[in-house]
């Protein structure tokens, strides 16, 4: 029995670290504007492409524009990510979305898209937008992707 769990476990190690997602950046808005990719408490990119290997959970980006945006987005339009690599059967891959709950708040026009597996995004352009998070319950606003190693673009302005 332990001969037959022994390749199991590394076809599975193997597996889960085969995982594989970049979000890039195309900022449109000028000078001044640096976008901002959050996790926990480290700025990851300020505009580079930020490649992970695994899961990558819980992420935010935003345009800081001068000192409007705080660290976690406040004051901004904000595109919450969690990107990983869905369980066979279960639907629990992929889902990004924008945010303008408070204390978050509508700065500039954001939008994603997946780009690898999906093609499938949402954009806001006015502080009114329905395709954003405004308040909890606003959960027809995500955008899930099952594709394994997708990958993200976003754009603002």
């Amino acid at each position: 029995m332990a001969s037959l769990l022994i390749p199991i476990l590394l076809l599975a190690a193997r597996t889960a670290f085969a995982e594989t997602h970049t979000i890039t950046f195309v900022n449109n808005c000028g000078a001044g504007s640096i976008p901002q990719l959050i996790h926990g408490d480290s700025v990851l990119s300020t505009g580079q492409p930020y490649t992970v290997q695994g899961k990558f959970p819980n992420a935010r980006a935003y345009l800081q524009q001068g000192t409007k945006c705080l660290f976690n987005g406040e004051n901004c339009t904000v595109v919450e990510i969690t990107l990983q690599n869905a369980t066979p059967g279960v639907g629990d891959g992929s889902s990004v979305n924008l945010s303008l709950i408070p204390p978050l708040a509508y700065n500039v026009k954001t939008s994603f898209r997946y780009t690898k597996g999906c093609s499938s995004g949402a954009t806001c352009g006015d502080p009114n937008c329905n395709t954003a998070f405004h308040i909890s319950t606003d959960t027809f606003t995500q955008v899930a992707c099952q594709e394994p190693d997708n990958s993200i673009e976003i754009t603002f302005c």
